[in-house]
């Protein structure tokens, strides 16, 4: 067959075989060039889709694989954000604890010293942290 064809002499065609089916059938040589060129696709009078570059699968293939990267990146951060909130929580409750407990063996916690009176003490002696 011929490789290219003129349609009234306007138009080169180009003749290609489909690779699914194996009709021949013909498309604008610049079509062919360009799709060759930047990828793009054409079909066979059968529908079966020919060309260069990703098909409309592999394009929505890597789409979901980004959305979902993303989503994956998106619970990382999220649980790591919730760790240490809980553990911020938790070094809180334990220094709040120390300090109850500090506070109930008549331990002043500014400066460190025992009182029986720890009231009085923290009245008279540190007025501000009241």
């Amino acid at each position: 067959m011929m490789a290219n064809l003129a349609l009234n002499g306007y138009t080169p065609l180009k003749e290609i075989q489909c690779g699914t089916c194996g009709v021949w059938h013909a498309i604008p040589q610049q079509m062919f060039d360009t799709a060759y060129r930047e990828g793009g696709y054409w079909h066979c009078p059968n529908g079966h889709s020919r060309g260069y570059g990703e098909s409309q699968d592999e394009k929505r293939v890597k789409q979901l694989q980004s959305e979902l990267a993303a989503e994956q990146r998106r619970k990382n951060e999220a649980l790591e954000r919730a760790n240490s909130a809980t553990l911020r929580a938790d070094i809180a409750e334990r220094e709040a604890k120390r300090v109850k407990k500090r506070a109930h063996a008549g331990v002043c916690q500014c400066c460190n010293r025992t009182f029986t009176n720890l009231a009085r003490h923290m009245a008279t002696k540190h007025p501000s942290a009241t």
